[in-house]
């Protein structure tokens, strides 16, 4: 309980720092790093001299800059060489300078900075629980979003870099940009990465030996996996898929070629920098994660390409990212995957209310809030406008705002524009709705049907409670002869309709095929689910049992929500209320179908952990019954039939 308590103060904490970062006025615009980095594997050091040139936005006598609290500054100054006095700001990780004289606003000035510490991957992380910066002996990563250089506004201001690392003889460099080879101290050597485009250049891996080059479809890929040569020819060639799928969505990728390095345990699951993509233990796996290539692919475009202008408009590069994940599954596996695909972000859209979504800024870096507003919610978003422009107009736009924005900043309004040009006329009521505003209808329905001298007629009215609210919504009459379908406007809080149709109407459907993000009896037990789901990710246990018990409220038979209360039981060691859960999945709704296998074998190890071997084996023989090897259960189910499963021990 005190690391529960512990855990919700830091990300209070972290709340209230994204609110202060995102209030805080943008005094200056970087144009470039000149950074000379030298490394120590062994000592998992870096020495690092930083210089920064920037345009002051406004007259200023001071500046902001974000540096991981694991660095200490010896000294930074002027052009002059005069000492600039800083202060850190540990909350935060900040850096503020108090300059010598005022610089004056549109005039170029520059800082040096000179700093070092040790980045040993388990100090504090400027994203919350998230290792972005680690040096090992054996490899090193240093991301941008660990703030391992001086930062100024995180994310939307642009820069480019001329990167020089000196390591150990016997060390291999890789970063964004052109590479080449510098003068180096005896037994060490110095790579240097210049990337004169305007973008987020600065991230790089410290290896050793040679990368391993697939070639597919035309396109090279290089890649630093550890120990996993048999995933290397299969990540190559999905990742030439993807790629080549995208370009003919996008256009023009800004490399064709990119570099793969495989970080570590507690690192993202992915990161893309421009020209490479950084990817976990866990992300990679051990089958190929589309979703994950597609995602971080896609960023070469949505992040490198072109970003927003600000943090309140990371719902058009992480709800892009999203959708890019969609439109490869659609590519692959065709319109039934796409239709499972929107379902997920719908749920996940629905799990925040507030804020809206070009007010993200108010939202932590990487929380799982902030990825259901900005990927959950972006990626829905961009479904409904793709069913109310067409598919031809919707590619169209995304198309052109990658084109006419190229190595540049954009906002909401630009996209906005650009897709008022493919549909032709005002999407103001689109934009207000869902990007501008929170909350999701809930439709309900009531409804006549009269017989007419040629069939029959369905006169009825739909209210929901958002005034505001406007959405054409399809409503479908099925008859004893074909259905009719006829699109609804839905205007404010109460719509009336009328249908004619000539067999005799037996049901009508509102929304039949789930386009419209909505609250519904199923969508509230999925979305309860999902808020449980994300409570569990940062040890909330308590929260998301109170989530989980939500969704039984409504759907008492739902398997998933049962499977889930059992799995937190389970996770704190009480067995037999995790067991009873388990049972009650096992006899609930089975969906997904998956609970039924899963809680099998759960049942199996609280058997075994209460030394009751033949009951678990009966447990791992009805799930192998099932033979449902979804997340590889059978594979489980086999492992522990062959040995007994023993709890894991604690260490507190």
């Amino acid at each position: 309980m005190k690391k529960l308590g512990v855990l919700s103060c830091l990300i209070v904490t972290e709340l209230l720092s994204a609110q202060d970062r995102s209030a805080r006025q943008q005094k200056i615009d970087v144009q470039s790093y000149l950074i000379d980095a030298q490394v120590d594997p062994r000592a998992q050091t870096l020495n690092a001299t930083v210089l920064v040139r920037f345009i002051p936005l406004e007259d200023t006598s001071s500046v902001t800059f974000e540096l991981n609290n694991a660095l200490n500054i010896s000294k930074v100054v002027d052009e002059d060489g005069r000492q600039v006095t800083s202060s850190r700001l540990q909350q935060d990780m900040s850096v503020r300078l108090s300059l010598p004289q005022t610089l004056k606003k549109g005039k170029v000035a520059a800082l040096t900075f000179v700093y070092d510490g040790k980045l040993s991957g388990d100090e504090e992380s400027p994203v919350f629980g998230i290792k972005f910066a680690a040096i090992h002996p054996e490899t090193s990563y240093l991301l941008y979003p660990s703030r391992w250089f001086p930062v100024n506004d995180y994310s939307t201001d642009r820069f480019s870099s001329d990167l020089k690392v000196t390591v150990p003889d016997g060390y291999n460099v890789v970063s964004s940009g052109s590479e080449s080879k510098d003068n180096a101290p005896a037994g060490q050597s110095s790579f240097r990465f210049k990337y004169d485009q305007s973008s987020f250049p600065g991230s790089f891996a410290i290896v050793r030996g040679q990368a391993q080059m697939v070639a597919s479809g035309g396109i090279k890929t290089y890649f630093y996996f550890r120990d996993a040569s048999a995933m290397v020819q299969a990540y190559g060639d999905e990742i030439a898929k993807a790629i080549s799928f995208f370009t003919s969505v996008y256009g023009v990728p800004p490399r064709l070629s990119l570099t793969v390095v495989e970080t570590e345990a507690g690192a993202a699951s992915g990161y893309s920098a421009p020209g490479m993509l950084f990817f976990s233990p866990a992300g990679i796996g051990k089958q190929v994660n589309t979703k994950l290539i597609a995602n971080q692919v896609s960023r070469q475009w949505f992040g490198t390409l072109v970003s927003p202008t600000t943090r309140n408009h990371m719902w058009l590069e992480n709800g892009l990212a999203r959708y890019s994940e969609f439109l490869y599954d659609e590519h692959l596996n065709g319109p039934g995957a796409l239709a499972s695909d929107v379902h997920d972000a719908y749920v996940e859209a629905l799990t925040v209310d507030q804020p809206p979504m070009i007010q993200s800024a108010r939202l932590e870096d990487y929380s799982p809030e902030y990825w259901a507003a900005t990927g959950g919610k972006g990626a829905a978003v961009l479904q409904m406008l793709r069913n109310v422009l067409g598919d031809d107009q919707f590619m169209k736009v995304l198309k052109e705002y990658p084109a006419r924005f190229a190595w540049k900043s954009a906002n909401t309004d630009d996209f906005h524009k650009i897709c008022e040009e493919a549909y032709g006329q005002s999407l103001n009521w689109f934009f207000q709705q869902w990007v501008e505003s929170s909350g999701a209808p809930e439709f309900k329905m009531e409804y006549t049907v009269f017989r007419t001298q040629k069939g029959f007629r369905v006169m009825g009215k739909i209210s929901q409670d958002l005034d505001l609210f406007r959405m054409p919504v399809t409503l479908r009459v099925e008859t004893e002869g074909n259905p009719e379908e006829k699109t609804i406007e839905v205007v404010g809080t109460s719509s009336e309709f009328v249908v004619e149709t000539f067999g005799k109407p037996k049901n009508v459907v509102l929304d039949p095929k789930g386009l419209v993000l909505r609250f519904s009896t199923t969508a509230r037990v999925a979305v309860a689910i999902r808020k449980g789901e994300q409570f569990v990710e940062v040890g909330e246990y308590n929260e998301a049992l109170k989530e989980y018990q939500k969704a039984l409220d409504v759907a008492r038979n739902s398997s998933l929500a049962h499977f889930r209360i059992g799995q937190v039981h389970f996770l704190e060691g009480n067995w037999s209320p995790a067991a009873n859960e388990f049972r009650e999945a096992i006899n609930g709704d089975l969906e997904p179908k998956w609970t039924e296998v899963w809680s099998h074998i759960n049942l199996g190890k609280i058997f075994d952990v209460s030394d009751q071997r033949d009951r678990a084996l009966n447990e791992y023989r009805q799930a192998a019954r099932t033979k449902d090897n979804t997340q590889g259960a059978l594979d489980e189910a086999a492992k522990y039939t062959a040995q007994k499963y023993e709890k894991q021990r604690t260490t507190n």
